[in-house]
């Protein structure tokens, strides 16, 4: 696991140096630059922060070449099929010097092109400078399902990329000016999709593709998608058979995803993934398993926050090094913080709870596996059971309808009690009651309807209100328009929401304490196997009381106790309605007062006052809006108003970045520890 960074006809040696030194907490075992200028002037640089997992003798260190120095790498990720591939390799001729899956990533490339992505297993984003040829080339990748990120952004027809967008900050010429478009989605969302940042003219590269630049061009192309067969499709596996075949492949999958040098742990929720997981590792090896919780005051009313009773018995029952994790963070310095390690302003308070885990974790172990991916592969959300009861609501008499809604919409959000969860979700899908099953689907994953950001903006930012947010969501639904909608529904959650939300936060939460988080569930052969062979009502089984991800726990039975087996969907966050009451409550009054809305010309400030207001009377549930309102002010504060200047100079020096040589003309690396 590591921080890339790149430029092409931009920068310097310095300027690479400090891309890289401000992601030194994704890297914090080895660090090294590797740069050539071209006879017609043009320039490339090639940098890396190392996590040493594999091989953590200094052949690891990166940028890494291949035997002649004509093919160079900078890369993040893990490669799980590494070793079938070096043998393959190994055979056709290439030698090998060290025991990495990054140089077995520089001789696929060698044998196979941009087609040596076809043969990987695994999580990556990673540059692969080819110095083959009458000019150079560069080829730009990320994994299948996005778990690394890439960014990159194109200055002037220049080129420079990297894992955080902190780092492109660094190249002269590129600055933290907001992306309205984005911010309209972030509003609507909690978080911006794919391809577009907060940041104009910085890009994501998507899930599932590479870019090809050459001769001053970035073409970008798709190399993988997941696909479904259509509504209809005759599926032939019997139950019996497809829960055999599903464990096993699940289980080959966990183990496959433990190879490591150095100590690996799991996460352990009293949920069924992250149980799953755990159980497949116990067989092979005893496990050190993190739970995190909070203090008995901030759990009350939350159906967020699991029992930490439930994954302290099942890890005694498998034999785990248990750990519970008791936490009472300082909410109001750990947001800036965490914040700045985002890079993009995101209203999910998960991310807190990820990072504390993950910080607490990196004492014992360096490598964690995940359960993310597995509500996108299985069913698992609440948003997929509000389609099922939305399905059998449609029958149900228009005029009952209209009175229901009018009652589910009149409902007191019961704060302060669990029922404020089903709450929360039947107004929404009281409001999206008269849409179409796609349009619904979208509605009932916004915060901010387009009444109320038209009510929210300022007078200059009106035209916002015209933008259509869930386009790209129409068009990922278009796709895969001949599926079965649940599977539709799969879809755009594995393209758009697990993408852009749950693997980003989980990539910056853990590696903002150089940690490595692993997740199974996205093996990819996994993935279509289960897209291709598991019926759409073995998934969500069942419409009033429909049962999530039923195959799985079919499969899971014989290694998981009925506790487990029965336990409610419980999400991975943290106590949003006590912080904003307590620890957050002068914050708010400051970051969110009239003067300061006011100042930022982006909002009326009297419609963020009536949100805050209503919360506190308990007339509505606004704590999401709230949060995302505050999170957006912090993100301002550090990227606009220069605070993260401060975060990235302290990261800079305590990286302790030297470059020792500047021989350009000889293309060697230089190296920086």
């Amino acid at each position: 696991m590591c921080g890339i960074s790149g430029l092409v006809n931009c920068g310097d040696a310095e300027t690479l140096a400090r891309m890289t030194g401000v992601q030194a907490h994704r890297g914090p075992d080895d660090s090294g630059l590797w740069e050539r200028r071209f006879p017609d002037g043009s320039y490339i640089g090639l940098g890396s922060r190392r996590l040493a997992i594999l091989d953590l003798s200094p052949d690891g260190h990166m940028p890494m070449s291949n035997e002649e120095g004509s093919v160079w790498i900078t890369y993040n990720g893990e490669i799980y099929n590494f070793a079938d591939l070096r043998r393959e390799l190994e055979g056709k001729g290439h030698r090998f010097r060290s025991h990495t899956d990054t140089e077995a990533i520089v001789h696929l490339y060698e044998e196979y092109g941009v087609a040596c992505l076809n043969h990987l297993k695994g999580m990556f984003a990673f540059a692969i400078c080819d110095l083959r040829g009458p000019s150079p080339k560069l080829l730009l990748a990320r994994d299948h399902f996005g778990i690394k990120p890439f960014y990159y952004c194109e200055p002037g027809g220049k080129l420079a990329f990297a894992s955080e967008i902190k780092a492109l900050l660094e190249v002269p010429g590129i600055e933290a000016s907001m992306n309205l478009e984005a911010l309209h989605q972030y509003l609507t969302f909690l978080w911006v999709p794919d391809p577009l940042t907060m940041f104009e003219g910085i890009r994501k590269l998507p899930a599932g593709h590479y870019a090809l630049w050459q001769d001053g061009a970035l073409e970008i192309k798709q190399y993988w998608d997941l696909t479904f067969p259509p509504a209809g499709h005759d599926f032939e596996s019997r139950e019996a058979d497809l829960v055999r075949e599903i464990r096993d492949r699940f289980c080959a999958s966990v183990e496959q995803q433990m190879v490591s040098d150095v100590p690996i742990g799991a996460f352990l929720s009293a949920g069924l993934d992250s149980s799953s997981i755990v159980a497949a590792m116990a067989r092979k090896q005893p496990v050190r398993t993190y739970t995190i919780t909070f203090p008995e005051k901030y759990r009350v009313g939350e159906t967020t926050i699991d029992d930490p009773a439930v994954p302290s018995r099942l890890a005694r029952r498998l034999g785990c090094e248990h750990h519970e994790i008791v936490v009472e963070p300082d909410v109001v310095s750990v947001l800036p913080n965490l914040t700045w390690h985002m890079d993009e302003p995101t209203a999910d308070p998960a991310l807190i709870t990820a990072y504390l885990v993950c910080r607490e974790a990196r004492k014992q172990a360096t490598v964690l596996l995940s359960g993310v991916g597995g509500d996108e592969l299985f069913a698992g959300y609440r948003k997929h059971i509000a389609h099922a009861w939305a399905e059998e609501y449609r029958r149900v008499p228009t005029i009952a309808r209209s009175a229901a809604e009018k009652t589910m919409l009149a409902l007191p959000s019961l704060r302060g009690t669990r029922m404020k969860g089903p709450v929360r979700l039947a107004k929404k899908m009281a409001r999206s009651a008269a849409l179409n099953p796609a349009e619904a689907f979208i509605r009932n994953g916004t915060y901010l309807d387009a009444q109320q950001k038209t009510d929210l903006y300022a007078p200059e930012f009106q035209q916002l209100a015209s933008h259509n947010p869930g386009a790209q969501h129409m068009a990922a639904f278009d796709r895969v328009r001949h599926a079965d909608f649940l599977n539709q529904m799969l879809y755009l959650d594995t393209k758009i929401f697990m993408t852009t939300l749950n693997l980003t936060y989980n990539d910056k939460m853990s590696m903002a304490s150089s940690v490595e988080v692993r997740v199974p569930f996205l093996d990819r052969e996994l993935a279509e196997f289960v897209a291709w062979n598991v019926r759409p009502e073995w998934k969500l089984k069942g419409n009033w009381r429909p049962v999530t991800k039923y195959i799985l726990r079919e499969a899971m039975r014989s290694m998981l106790p009925e506790e487990v087996l029965q336990q409610p969907k419980a999400g991975f966050a943290a106590p949003v309605d006590y912080w904003l009451a307590h620890d957050l409550r002068p914050m708010v009054d400051d970051l969110l007062s009239e003067s300061q809305v006011q100042k930022r010309k982006l909002f009326r400030p009297e419609v963020v006052h009536c949100y805050v207001d209503e919360h506190r009377r308990g007339a509505e549930d606004w704590s999401m809006q709230i949060w995302q309102f505050l999170t957006l002010e912090i993100w301002m504060q550090l990227f606009q108003d220069g605070g993260a200047r401060s975060f990235a100079q302290r990261q800079i020096e305590a990286s302790q970045v030297q470059v020792v040589g500047k021989d350009a003309a000889s293309a060697v690396p230089i190296g920086i520890k």
